[in-house]
């Protein structure tokens, strides 16, 4: 089979290749540009998931991010349900399924991420699913809906899951480690105040426990029993526990890893290896607006960006990645809350706003700097809290003002200039 030459190999079908692709096609870039994903489907939108989609409230096809003939239009060669096996990062050469060879000029990785499995006794049990891809949750939707679930963990996915699979008629019960429902990303006040969303709408919660095993009869989970001995009767299981950046390509290719897992890259998002960039969930970079602290993070906004910035330094434009991310998440319609960060440490939280009335930000201050915010209800205060995390100056006593409705958060912002 002879090797073909192209000019961008996109490695990966999902948000980070596809608004690398873009970015490259306005930037002027010429050349073929080949775009390999393992999924079957087009590349589509995640988040959907877990909410819209999974409640029949959003189509297949409006999930998905663009029509056959966008990329056509834009000369952009789309390979779904196909996969990168070996890549010689020295050769710039990449050897698809089926023995394919593409040699490169640029290659972006955006392979994503797994779930992360838990090897718990009873895992082999029938009724138990994770969720990472649009099949999957029309597997949990059929499976689940209207019955009695019981979800492991405490953050976005088994959250979201939990109000979407309520609203369709299942009674749910979440089980988690942390003690307060997404505490682990915005503390426990914030927690408790999501603890009240969901137990308002009859969700089951019981923090503060850990999986012991599945039980069941006849192959099929029946029951989900803790090491406190707490056992919830369950009908489906849905495990939200995390996931784990798709590295074994990586890896295999002798790029260097990151302590978070990921492809190390640096401040512009490029790989030890010429040619070679990273984006996405697999990204571990330098972040210059988190004091050069290394990150690696999953988030829509993030892979968006990030393969824009590739696009861009593939270009010829090196420049460092400096975006705050964003981040969000639904609770059916009964809460939605957005932030900017991430926080992974903070000495103080100071609230604008009233968690009381559900409409409020939390800022997560170190140091005298603002690392983070958590908003619902009050979106407006998110530009600024942006703003001020990526100048990240100390703002002495002035952060006081953070938590005063009257200040104007813009006139932060300029002080700090």
């Amino acid at each position: 089979m002879a090797r073909r030459h192209v000019s961008h190999l996109l490695i990966g079908g999902g948000l980070a290749s596809v608004s690398c692709a873009e970015a490259l096609r306005q930037r002027g870039a010429e050349g073929e540009i080949v775009l390999v994903g393992r999924e079957p489907d087009p590349p589509y939108d995640r988040p959907p998931c877990t909410k819209q989609y999974i409640q029949g409230k959003q189509t297949r096809e409006e999930t998905i991010l663009h029509p056959p003939g966008w990329y056509e239009e834009r000369a952009i060669e789309l390979r779904t349900a196909a996969s990168v096996m070996k890549l010689d990062p020295g050769a710039r050469v990449a050897t698809l399924v089926g023995g394919e060879e593409l040699s490169f000029e640029c290659a972006l990785l955006a392979t994503g991420a797994n779930v992360r499995r838990l090897p718990v006794p009873g895992s082999e049990l029938e009724g138990i699913y994770y969720l990472r891809t649009i099949r999957n949750a029309d597997t949990v939707r059929e499976a689940a809906a209207g019955r009695r679930v019981v979800l492991v963990g405490g953050s976005y996915i088994a959250s979201e899951l939990a109000a979407s699979l309520t609203e369709l008629g299942s009674s749910c019960a979440m089980v988690m480690v942390e003690p307060e429902p997404l505490s682990l990303a915005f503390g426990e006040r914030a927690g408790r105040f999501f603890r009240a969303v969901l137990e308002e709408h009859g969700v089951e919660l019981y923090g503060g426990e850990r999986l012991e095993r599945f039980e069941g009869g006849h192959g099929r989970v029946e029951r989900v029993r803790c090491a406190s001995g707490l056992t919830l009767q369950a009908e489906a299981v849905v495990l939200g526990t995390g996931a784990v950046p798709e590295v074994t390509l990586a890896r295999a290719a002798g790029l260097e890893l990151g302590p978070a897992g990921g492809v190390r890259v640096d401040e512009t998002l490029a790989t030890a290896a010429p040619g070679i960039w990273a984006a996405g969930d697999i990204a571990e970079y330098r972040s210059v607006v988190h004091g050069g602290a290394w990150l690696r993070i999953e988030h829509w906004d993030v892979a968006f960006n990030q393969g824009r910035h590739a696009a861009a330094a593939m270009l010829g434009e090196r420049a460092p990645y400096d975006v705050v991310p964003y981040f969000f998440s639904d609770l059916a319609d009964w809460a939605s809350l957005e932030y900017v960060g991430p926080a992974y440490e903070w000495e103080r939280e100071l609230v604008r706003g009233s968690l009381e009335d559900g409409a409020f930000t939390v800022f997560y201050v170190k140091d005298g700097r603002l690392r983070g915010a958590l908003t619902v209800g009050r979106s407006e205060d998110l530009q600024a809290a942006r703003a001020l995390i990526a100048a990240g100056g100390e703002l002495g006593e002035r952060v006081e003002a953070l938590a005063d409705p009257s200040t104007d958060l813009d006139a932060l912002v300029d002080g700090d200039r």
